[in-house]
C-alpha cells in the first residue's frame, strides 16, 4: 500500500456519511432542485457479472482504484488511460469535461494528469466496496464529505509518495500517480461491481459509423474501426492518444442520459459545479460492434450497479474490453 496507506473507512464512516450527506447534499446540492439525492448509505454489495462470463461471481476480493483525470486540451495526451477498465466522462464547470478512470484488472506504471474531485463522484463511487479515490484535492466545502465517505481518500496531502510532477506540461496539468504506491496489485475483475454484463450482442441495433456527444465546451466523438473492432476516441476534434502514442479505443461506449443540475459548489472563478445524478433511471445508447442499441438504464440506490436492458427487460451485454460511459444531459 506504499509508505503511507490511504485512510480506511469502516461502518462508522458510513454512518457519519449518512448524517452529513443528508444534511449537506440534500440541503446544498438539491436546494431549489427537488428532493434529496440517494447516495446509498448501506455497505452491502450484490453479486455482479464477470467481464468474461455471464454468471454471477463472489464479492470483490479487493478495492478498485478510481483516478480523477484532467481532460482539458492542455492536459492531453494523458498517461495510463488505455489501461482502465472503465472511463467515466462527466461535465464540470464551464461546460468542460473531466474523466474518472477505474482500474481493476491492470495497474499501469503511471496515470495522469490527476485533478480534483467533484461532489458527483461520491454517489458514483458508492457502487464499489471501499474504493480508493486518487485526486489532487477538492474545494474546501467538499473535503469534509470526502473525509467521511466510505472510500479510501488518497490525495497528495495524504499519500505524497504516490505522486510526482511531470516535466512536459505546466502546472496544474502535470501531477501524476504511481498506482502501485496505493494498491499492491490489481484487485481483479470481481471488484468491478458496476452491474455491467458482458457477452453476446443483443439482437437488432442500428449500424453506426460515428457518434458525437457534446457538452457546452467539450465534445467526444467515437468512430467505429472494423479493423480493430473498437471505437476510436476523438476529443474536441483531436484523436485521443496516450503519451505512449497508443490510440484510446474502448470496446463499448455507453451514452447515458442523466439529470445534470446545479450544485451548491463553485470553482475559484465562481462557475457552478454541475451535479451529475447517477442513481435513478432513464435512457441510454450502447455502442458496440459498429451498432447502436437504444436501451433503458436503472440504478435503484447508490450501492447498486447500473442495469442496462432492452424495452422488454432483457439485459444488454457489453463487448469484452474497456468501457467508456459518457454522462449526457437528459
Amino acid at each position: 500500500m506504499g509508505q503511507r496507506a490511504p485512510r480506511r473507512r469502516g461502518a462508522t464512516r458510513a454512518t457519519l456519511l449518512a448524517v452529513t450527506m443528508t444534511a449537506s447534499v440534500a440541503v446544498g446540492c438539491t436546494a431549489h432542485h427537488g428532493g434529496p439525492v440517494d447516495d446509498g448509505r448501506g455497505r452491502s454489495q450484490s453479486p455482479t457479472q464477470s467481464p468474461s462470463a455471464g454468471g454471477t461471481v463472489a464479492p470483490a476480493a479487493g478495492p478498485v482504484l478510481a483516478v480523477k483525470i484532467d481532460n482539458v486540451p492542455a492536459a492531453r495526451p494523458q498517461t495510463g488511460l488505455d489501461s482502465a477498465d472503465i472511463v467515466y466522462a462527466e461535465q464540470v464547470e464551464g461546460g468542460l469535461s473531466r474523466l474518472m478512470a477505474v482500474f481493476a484488472t491492470k495497474l499501469p506504471p503511471s496515470v495522469g494528469p490527476v485533478r480534483s474531485a467533484r461532489v458527483s463522484d461520491l454517489e458514483l463511487l458508492r457502487q464499489f466496496d471501499d474504493p480508493t479515490l486518487a485526486f489532487s484535492g477538492a474545494q474546501h466545502k467538499l473535503l469534509p464529505l470526502i473525509a467521511k465517505a466510505p472510500l479510501r481518500s488518497a490525495s497528495p496531502d495524504e499519500v505524497a509518495s504516490a505522486y510526482y510532477r511531470g516535466v512536459t506540461k505546466s502546472a496544474p496539468h502535470n501531477l501524476y500517480l504511481h498506482p502501485n504506491k496505493l494498491l499492491s496489485s490489481a484487485p481483479g475483475a470481481a471488484a468491478l461491481t458496476t452491474g455491467f454484463r458482458y457477452g453476446t450482442a443483443p439482437a437488432g441495433g442500428k449500424p453506426t459509423a460515428s457518434r458525437t456527444v457534446r457538452y457546452p465546451a467539450a465534445r467526444f466523438t467515437f468512430t467505429w474501426s472494423g479493423s480493430t473492432h473498437r471505437w476510436l476516441v476523438t476529443e474536441d476534434g483531436t484523436p485521443t492518444v496516450t503519451t505512449s502514442g497508443k490510440r484510446v479505443a474502448p470496446a463499448t461506449v455507453v451514452i447515458q442520459y442523466v439529470k445534470i443540475r446545479r450544485s451548491a459548489y463553485h470553482d475559484v472563478l465562481g462557475n457552478n459545479t454541475p451535479y451529475t445524478t447517477t442513481v435513478g433511471s432513464g435512457k441510454a445508447d450502447v455502442l458496440r460492434d459498429g451498432r447502436t442499441y437504444s436501451v433503458d438504464w436503472k440504478r435503484q440506490k447508490a450501492t447498486d450497479g447500473t442495469e442496462f436492458t432492452t424495452s422488454d427487460g432483457t439485459p444488454v451485454n457489453f463487448a469484452k474490453g474497456q468501457v467508456w460511459v459518457v454522462f449526457a444531459k437528459a
